[in-house]
């Protein structure tokens, strides 16, 4: 059924603007979508099934002044007011009467069905002439931002199926390798828009598609950004099509898992459906720097549980220049529940953030009380509202149309205007960020080791080896990829403590690590190569075995090659955190950011300061630990307090080293026996004992004499160290915390 503009409605009857509305609760059936087609019972089951699962987050209640000249006033417009969206002069007082009424914003739908509501070169270059147009030809799009730039109103395109398109479209059937299934072979999902089909967000011609629409959007209309909504997202059972599936056993080394929300899998198309949006919101940002990436999901646990879709994430990574999360709930207690999540909190500390709300759909009016208390309990909270939909407001509603407006006037009682001239991009925000550390490398490496995943210059993630006991990012030329690299034809030289000589140029790129990128170019030393010292012939280098590239995190820096971590974004840069697999299968974690919290329960050693290098930004600290108490079971070595010790990743098996032979007294140099049990510990601080033994990386102890060793006695606690304390790392504090595992 069509609704029509009623032209009485362009003028607000001085008495309504006296009318005052009773708060009182309005309950009906929760309803946990936005779009316009039709009402479908299983979402109501969905919707109720994971409020149950998932709803046990803490609110927390905490309030965030507002900020008015920035506060989102918004409504979208939908297929459902094409009725109005076709006439030039029904658009023309639509877009007068919301300046009237105090609205800022308004976000026209541009992409739905598997159509363009626009005429766009990029679908017609696939064979997809169709676009909807105004009743004097004229392009809807186009007038609708041009009315809305004449009333100050900002005009943020709506991009509303994101990867969702009917099975039937001509899209659809003329790009059948684009779609992606579920384990049974299933193309197509129960959606509120109808049975629908999902393009594969992990396929390049997918992305590039999108990304081209989206492109076209912001240049041909200079929009003021462009807004996704909880559509550009997969639902969790898809993926298991043959692309994506040799995709994700080319990365992993295992097909996907039978179960869809198995963790790893679903993190791994999450995070590959973020890379897009990061490739996205690059190509938006450079050809309008200040356009407004717009996200309107749902809440973060259903998104991302079920439509992998993390927003929270897109957020933290600076892709996002404001949030509306959809809250579509007639209780208001239920509405508070969700509009106070952590989340949302975080989110309101760095960009404008709003709650969808539905003012009604044809078939469920919605009172125009249950509306202004939900704006009002938003507010009070520092958060705007955007409703769903334009002809919802005043035009079906079950108030007349002056008491509507009236009540729309109430809540916006004052202009708030919004200005995008101050957008920039925006760095990433994370306080913390946890990554894993893998038990092998991308080439062929033997034994234990903690690897990391990054990819230098723009080239393929690659594992490689995490040294805290040098510092600086090595890897081998292929490596690298495409992105700029400043060659400084010095070359280098790093010696290991194993004796392994690594020589290479030096040279200046970016590293990420995830999709989380260095501020600036990093030294970096290609390596090629690789040798034995002649006091270790024995070293790494002699086995010929391929290098799998090293990022050394230790920030006590001889030379210019640095820690690399020193560059990573805002309080990322301030310290790590790595903790061990306790000798498992399973994957250790490397913290990348020190807060309070996850400083918890560590015990501090301090470490001493070191002169400044030119080059090499923040303190420089000597990481070997004074005080150290050493004792050896069946040696002259009992509680002998003054050694030094190193926390060193790269070291498989621990080791204690003496200037002299007569410091290691009876003990003879290589393997320890189990009689010589090892205690290491600092006072107050930690408490460690091994058992000498012949595995490899765990227990295995070895002794050294070394006249070239610069201290008399000192300790390399190896890796199995890290199977019982987690280990702190903080170069502001210049200090080093241990804190055991039970």
């Amino acid at each position: 059924m069509s609704t029509h503009f009623h032209n009485q409605g362009s003028q607000i009857h001085p008495w309504a603007t006296k009318l005052l509305t009773i708060l009182k609760q309005f309950v009906f059936r929760r309803v946990n979508w936005r779009s316009i087609q039709r009402f479908l019972p299983v979402l109501f089951a969905s919707s109720f099934i994971t409020v149950l699962l998932l709803g046990n987050l803490t609110p927390i209640t905490a309030q965030i002044p507002t900020s008015p000249r920035q506060q989102i006033r918004g409504v979208w417009l939908t297929n459902n007011d094409f009725d109005i969206m076709k006439y030039q002069a029904k658009v023309q007082d639509a877009m007068a009467q919301l300046r009237r009424l105090n609205f800022n914003t308004v976000y026209p739908v541009v992409w739905n069905d598997g159509y363009t509501k626009y005429p766009s070169a990029v679908a017609q270059q696939l064979g997809i002439p169709f676009f909807f147009q105004g009743t004097e030809g004229q392009d809807v799009i186009a007038d609708i931002i041009s009315q809305g730039r004449r009333q100050g109103l900002l005009t943020i395109p709506w991009f509303e199926f994101g990867f969702m398109v009917p099975l039937t479209s001509e899209l659809a059937s003329a790009h059948p390798n684009w779609l992606t299934q579920k384990q049974d072979g299933t193309q197509t999902s129960i959606t509120a828009a109808g049975e629908v089909a999902w393009f594969n967000p992990f396929h390049p011609e997918v992305q590039k598609f999108i990304t081209d629409l989206v492109v076209e959007i912001i240049t041909k209309y200079n929009a003021d950004g462009i807004q996704f909504d909880d559509h550009m997202s997969l639902p969790v059972d898809f993926g298991y099509d043959i692309y994506t599936i040799k995709l994700y056993t080319e990365e992993t080394g295992n097909p996907p898992p039978p179960n869809p929300q198995a963790q790893a899998w679903v993190q791994w198309r999450a995070d590959k459906i973020t890379a897009f949006m990061l490739q996205l919101n690059q190509a938006v940002k450079e050809r309008k720097p200040n356009a407004i990436i717009s996200v309107s999901p749902n809440y973060y646990d259903f998104a991302y549980k079920f439509q992998l879709q993390d927003w929270l994430n897109w957020v933290r990574l600076g892709i996002v220049d404001e949030l509306v999360m959809q809250v579509y709930r007639n209780d208001l207690e239920a509405f508070l529940s969700q509009i106070t999540r952590p989340e949302v909190i975080e989110t309101q500390q760095y960009i404008p953030t709003g709650i969808g709300i539905m003012t009604g759909l044809r078939n469920r009016p919605v009172s125009l009380q249950q509306i202004q208390s939900q704006v009002q309990v938003a507010q009070q909270r520092g958060l705007g509202a955007v409703f769903f939909y334009y002809e919802s407001l005043w035009d079906i509603a079950p108030e007349p149309m002056a008491q509507r407006q009236a009540g729309f006037l109430e809540i916006f009682a004052n202009p708030a205007l919004r200005d995008t001239s101050q957008i920039t991009r925006r760095k990433p925000t994370f306080d913390t960020s946890s990554v894993p550390l893998y038990t092998k490398g991308s080439l062929g490496q033997s034994g234990r080791g903690y690897f990391l995943e990054i990819s230098v210059a723009n080239g393929s993630p690659r594992r490689v080896l995490l040294d805290t006991g040098s510092a600086g990012l090595r890897v081998p030329k292929k490596f690298l990829g495409n992105a700029p690299i400043r060659k400084t034809g010095q070359v280098v030289k790093e010696v290991l403590s194993d004796g392994t000589i690594l020589e290479g140029e030096l040279v200046y790129t970016t590293f990420k690590i995830g999709l989380l990128a260095t501020e600036e170019p990093v030294p970096v030393q290609v390596v090629t190569s690789r040798k034995c010292t002649p006091q270790k012939p024995n070293c790494s280098a002699k086995s010929g075995t391929a290098f799998s590239g090293m990022i050394g995190v230790n920030y006590s820096e001889r030379t210019l090659l640095y820690n690399p971590l020193r560059k990573l974004p805002g309080n990322l840069s301030n310290g790590l955190i790595i903790t061990g697999n306790a000798g498992n299968n399973n994957n250790g974690r490397l913290t990348l950011g020190l807060t309070g919290k996850n400083r918890e329960g560590f015990k501090m050693a301090a470490w001493q300061q070191q002169p400044t290098i030119n080059g090499i930004p923040g303190n420089r600290w000597d990481s070997r630990l004074n005080g150290v108490c050493l004792t050896i079971s069946g040696s002259a070595m009992k509680n002998s307090c003054n050694s030094k010790m190193v926390i060193d990743t790269i070291a498989r098996n621990g080791f204690v080293e003496f200037k002299s032979a007569s410091l290691a007294g009876k003990l003879k140099p290589g393997s320890l026996r189990p009689e010589n049990t090892v205690k290491i510990s600092i006072p107050r601080v930690l408490d460690y004992t091994v058992v000498p033994g012949t595995r490899d990386g765990f227990n295995l102890w070895k002794m050294n004499i070394s006249v070239q060793a610069e201290q008399p006695v000192f300790v390399n606690s190896g890796i199995g160290f890290l199977d019982k304390y987690d280990v702190l790392f903080d170069p502001i504090n210049g200090q080093q915390g241990f804190r055991i595992r039970s």
